[in-house]
């Protein structure tokens, strides 16, 4: 068995390659293999967001406090409140962050294949981001 404290291990900054504004990170649980999920807190300030992006086996997120944006490629932005559950398919192009004007978090929960959970690609521009249709 093992415990993990609240504020034992650091919380990191959402690196430039990967998010746009200020996102922090702190680290929830990554077992050692053979295990392949790995949990994280997310918290995006307004207009924070990651960037494109696909999991190779899925990612859920579940939203703890705030108000976010979600979207699909090819879909619509949708918007997400704490309690609300988000199931992206394994391979499914997507981005998440917070609104414009209300920080959200998330914890994100994914799995590693081959030993990674997540391809990175392109930023979301600001057009993308704000074509949300209230």
């Amino acid at each position: 068995m093992e415990i993990k404290r609240s504020g034992s291990q650091p919380s990191g900054k959402g690196p430039a390659e990967y998010f746009t504004g200020s996102v922090r990170i702190d680290p929830l649980f990554a077992p050692p293999e053979p295990a392949r999920v790995a949990m994280a807190l997310v918290t995006f300030e307004p207009g924070a967001r990651t960037a494109w992006h696909t999991h190779p086996l899925g990612q859920t997120l579940i939203v703890t406090a705030g108000s976010g944006w979600v979207q699909r490629k090819g879909g619509k932005i949708e918007e997400i409140h704490p309690g609300d559950v988000v199931f992206f398919e394994a391979g499914e192009k997507h981005w998440h962050g917070a609104t414009a004007i209300i920080a959200m978090s998330h914890i994100a929960i994914q799995e590693k294949l081959n030993g990674s959970p997540v391809d990175w690609m392109e930023q979301v521009t600001d057009e993308e981001y704000n074509t949300f249709d209230k």
